[in-house]
This record gives C-alpha cells, sequence and structure tokens, in this order.
C-alpha cells in the first residue's frame, strides 16, 4: 500500500503502465473491428471479420499472460498485485465479450444487424477511448484525478445508454419479429453486444477503487 513506510521509499517498476496502456489499445483495436464489421451482411465478410477479431483476442490473451507473469517477478509494483491483476483481467474481458459477439454473428448469420445493433457498437468503441484515455492516467493520477474520475464517469453513463438501447430493442423484437429462430439469433448477439459494455463498466469501477486507495 502507498501508506507503508517501505513502500514510500521503494522503487516501484513503472513497466505495467506501458502494458497496460497496449492492453487498451488492442480492445479499441477490436472495437474498430466491430464497428466494421457491422457494415457486412454476407457470410463469407462476416466470416473474415470474425478471424480478424479472434486474432486481436489472442494478442489480448498474450498480453494479459505476460502482465501476470511480470507481477510474478515483480518485487515492488506500482499499486497492489490484486489491483494490476484485476484491471488487466477485467480489461481483457471486453476483448472476449466483443470475440463472443463476432462469434455469433459469424455462426448464427442473422438476416441482418439493426441499427440498435451498431449504436451498442459504437457505444463499446467510445467505452475503449475512455478506457485507453484512463490508461494513460494511472501514472499520475495520484496527483491529478480528476481526468480518472471522468473516465470512470463516462464508461458508467456508456453502459446506461446500453441498458436503455437494449431494452427498448428487445420490447420491439419480441412485438414486431415473427420468425422465433431470428428472435433467438439476434436475441443472443445483442446480449453479446450490451454485455460487452457492462465488462467496460467493470474496468471503471476497478479504477474507481485505485482513486479511492491512492489519490
Amino acid at each position: 500500500m502507498k501508506n507503508s513506510f517501505f513502500s514510500r521509499f521503494a522503487p516501484k517498476e513503472t513497466k505495467f503502465f506501458p502494458l497496460l496502456k497496449q492492453l487498451s489499445e488492442i480492445v479499441l483495436s477490436a472495437s474498430e473491428l466491430l464497428m466494421e464489421s457491422l457494415k457486412h451482411e454476407s457470410p463469407e465478410e462476416r466470416s473474415e471479420y470474425y478471424k480478424k477479431i479472434k486474432d486481436v483476442e489472442r494478442q489480448g490473451d498474450q498480453l494479459t499472460n505476460r502482465i501476470f507473469e511480470e507481477l510474478g517477478k515483480t518485487f515492488i509494483t506500482p499499486f497492489d498485485r490484486e489491483d494490476i491483476h484485476d484491471l488487466a483481467s477485467s480489461t481483457d474481458d471486453i476483448i472476449d465479450c466483443i470475440n463472443s459477439a463476432a462469434k455469433r454473428i459469424a455462426i448464427y448469420n442473422p438476416r441482418s444487424i439493426s441499427d440498435s445493433g451498431k449504436e451498442l457498437a459504437v457505444l463499446i468503441h467510445e467505452g475503449a477511448v475512455h478506457i485507453c484515455k484512463a490508461m494513460d492516467e494511472l501514472e499520475t493520477f495520484s496527483k491529478k484525478p480528476a481526468s480518472l474520475r471522468e473516465c470512470c464517469l463516462q464508461l458508467h453513463q456508456i453502459e446506461n445508454h446500453a441498458d436503455d438501447v437494449y431494452e427498448l430493442f428487445i420490447t420491439r423484437l419480441f412485438r414486431e419479429e415473427k420468425d422465433c429462430i431470428e428472435i433467438l439469433k439476434t436475441k443472443e448477439i445483442m446480449q453479446c453486444l450490451e454485455k460487452t459494455t457492462d465488462a467496460a463498466e467493470h474496468v471503471g469501477k476497478v479504477l474507481k477503487s485505485l482513486i479511492v486507495k491512492y489519490a
């Protein structure tokens, strides 16, 4: 903890900051591919975008594992090991959720992705942008926490907006769609997209806990 005598004077390993930044950039790349993929409706194009997102997801897994390995080898960390572990793990969860959505789109091949689905993809991308900004603040936020707090607030607001988009879409889906199979396919895809915004908000919660502990 920051208040212990030893941690106050011992040098801290700063390599985690660029590693976490790299992980957030992978989230951003995956979110950009997801938005682009929703512009295409052929099975071949959807499968191709899923492959691209899967490749990015593997990069996220590799980088997350590297962060975990570095935690095991590093004596003094800038935050508690559990905090770094939670931040890396929750950030990687966003990439996993994007991959799950792309996988379902490729496998289920719904007739089309609604405007609501595309709006959720935009919200996911906005969340990724704020997470990248948050990672930029990690090294200095203890002195100036306002910017990091704003990122957390934006992630919370994005998740609330996504809830509204999802709930309105599901209401219309069951009222207007007559094809039961299409309902099942579309509902599950939309659930994956909405769950991705939940994962992004969870990163915000981890970051808020850092503010409480270290700012």
